[in-house]
């Protein structure tokens, strides 16, 4: 195993997946290792024996869950905006001829103690109950100006400069109320807390532009999901840096980093091996020194013998709970995914609920996402840390991904893409489309 190689990436996260992929396309000489003997790590999807003996160890799934390959129930559930940067990567690198897609049949969002559909056109604001009459015809006029602002037609501005104005100033000139902007700000745009309001518009007006686009692409939401689940998205991305020449090595535990007199690495040690490059991309796990604790998520993941009530029996919808709604600082997030797309047992529903701890009382914290499931035939609750790297990796040249945070969608997950391509390789990502001749 003495080889030299340009870059090891260890643990089969997602994120590191794409990276891995990405490098391999763009030439560089790969060795991919993880301690465990299946891919996905942290974004890992289980079948129900993997399931149990991971919450619950030492306890048998009864019989009537069914079989153990009728079940994938991912660790870290997200979904895919249809236009978002998730299928660009996969679109752009050819990932998709190995996955399914279907799409997710709702997009809510919860407001005053109820849930309802979130509009995303000018016609569904017409009809929502989200809002009485006159803030509905407010909402109107705010996303026809959002679908037709052009940068380089003024008269479309309507007197905003969205590099400068706030979203609040924006907000204050559609005449918009608190609640509306909750569901704008949060299961539109998608932000994850309050401080985009005190920002420049121009990010949040693309979002929401990005938001109605994807809902237009397929229609009942701007949401898909691969069948079979997201473990298959990491193996996908294994399978392109594959094709470019990248290496794998599954159940390989990783046991030191090798540094030269300058600090830099040269290389990783496992057990009496050591392999050699000029570069090391990681998870937070295999670098806990390197990584500072920026808080927790709470997740529990529900079965379900049924749809979440009051959403018109769709068979698989997202929730978003706006962090005001609550009195908290951070949204709670619902996914909910079926049968119909291969990662449970027929008649059955996987719910998961999730958000960022608070408190000492992390379940408790979600309570308001689980009371909207209606009854739950199984929990599993798990918190996991949140870390980020502590430098950005320049100087040693080991390069730290972002744990998973709390939300049920795929947008920070490429952020974090960007921003590790952008630190090993000195240059933004630029998404190159393979030819016919590399794909073949």
């Amino acid at each position: 195993m003495d080889e030299n190689y340009d870059v090891i990436v260890l643990g089969t996260g997602l994120t590191e997946c794409i990276l891995s992929g990405l490098l391999s396309v763009d030439g560089k000489k790969v060795l991919h290792m993880d301690r465990n003997d299946y891919y996905g790590g942290e974004s890992a999807s289980l079948n129900l024996t993997q399931l149990y003996t991971k919450f619950r160890p030492g306890q048998s799934p009864p019989e009537e869950l069914g079989r153990d390959r009728d079940w994938n129930v991912d660790l870290i559930p997200k979904f895919m905006m249809a236009n978002g940067e998730i299928v660009r990567f996969l679109t752009h690198t050819d990932v998709t001829k190995y996955l399914e897609f279907k799409q997710i049949s709702g997009s809510y969002v919860y407001r005053s103690g109820k849930i309802a559909k979130v509009p995303a056109n000018e016609r569904e604001a017409l009809s929502s109950s989200l809002m009485g009459i006159f803030e509905k015809r407010r909402m109107k006029k705010f996303l026809e100006w959002v679908q037709n602002v052009k940068d380089e037609d003024p008269s479309t501005h309507q007197g905003i400069n969205v590099n400068q104005q706030t979203m609040t100033e924006v907000y204050a000139k559609f005449g918009l109320d608190a609640g509306t902007q909750d569901f704008i700000g949060h299961a539109m745009a998608l932000h994850l807390d309050d401080n985009y309001l005190k920002e420049p518009a121009r990010e949040t007006v693309e979002k929401i532009k990005l938001y109605a686009a994807s809902v237009l692409r397929y229609g009942k939401s701007p949401y898909i999901y691969p069948l079979y689940g997201l473990g298959d998205l990491p193996q996908a991305f294994a399978r392109l840096s594959a094709v470019y020449g990248g290496t794998y090595m599954l159940d390989k535990p990783v046991t030191e980093f090798i540094y030269d007199d300058s600090g830099k690495v040269t290389g990783v040690k496992s057990g009496d091996e050591i392999v050699h490059a000029k570069q090391v991309i990681c998870d937070p796990s295999y670098a806990s020194s390197k990584v500072r604790k920026t808080g927790s998520v709470v997740r529990a993941i529900c079965l379900l013998k049924h749809p979440i009530p009051n959403t018109e029996d769709i068979d698989s919808v997202q929730i978003v709970i706006p962090q005001n709604q609550i009195g908290r600082k951070h949204d709670v997030y619902v996914a909910c995914v079926s049968s119909a797309h291969m990662v449970c047992a027929k008649d059955y529903y996987l719910a998961i609920v999730s958000t960022i701890v608070e408190t000492d009382n992390p379940e408790q914290e979600i309570q308001t996402g689980l009371n909207l499931l209606g009854p739950i035939h199984e929990k599993f609750v798990s918190v996991s840390p949140l870390e980020e790297p502590i430098e950005n990796g320049t100087n040693d040249q080991v390069f730290i991904s972002k744990s998973y945070d709390a939300t049920s969608h795929f947008e920070t997950v490429c952020d974090d893409v960007h921003d590790l391509w952008k630190r090993i390789t000195g240059e933004p990502l630029v998404l190159k489309k393979r030819n016919e001749e590399e794909a073949a």
